[in-house]
């Protein structure tokens, strides 16, 4: 069964648009990733500076290394200066 993940990115104001391009360039290397699935990038109509990420994955561990990876690499350190607080993660499952 896959593992669904929502990510909210407060960027700070005005940052969003900036945000969103360092963001969808850094995709490409995500959808590489073992395990990813799916992910898809949202912007907030009535407010800009919020990025979302709907993400699937073939398992949460996938999602972990995934993410485990990305702080090695630095992106998190990269990502820190337009966001206004930290990204939210809501790991999903199905309401049965």
């Amino acid at each position: 069964m896959s593992h669904t993940v929502m990510v909210e990115f407060p960027c700070a104001p005005g940052k969003g648009p900036e945000f969103l391009s360092l963001l969808l360039t850094a995709l490409a290397d995500t959808r590489a990733f073992e395990g990813c699935q799916l992910i898809e990038t949202y912007v907030d109509h009535d407010n800009p500076d919020l990025i979302v990420l709907w993400e699937k994955w073939a398992q949460r561990s996938n999602q972990e290394a995934y993410m485990a990876w990305r702080a090695e690499t630095g992106m998190m350190g990269l990502i820190g200066p337009f966001l206004s607080g930290p990204p939210r993660f809501l790991h999903l499952g199905s309401a049965k």
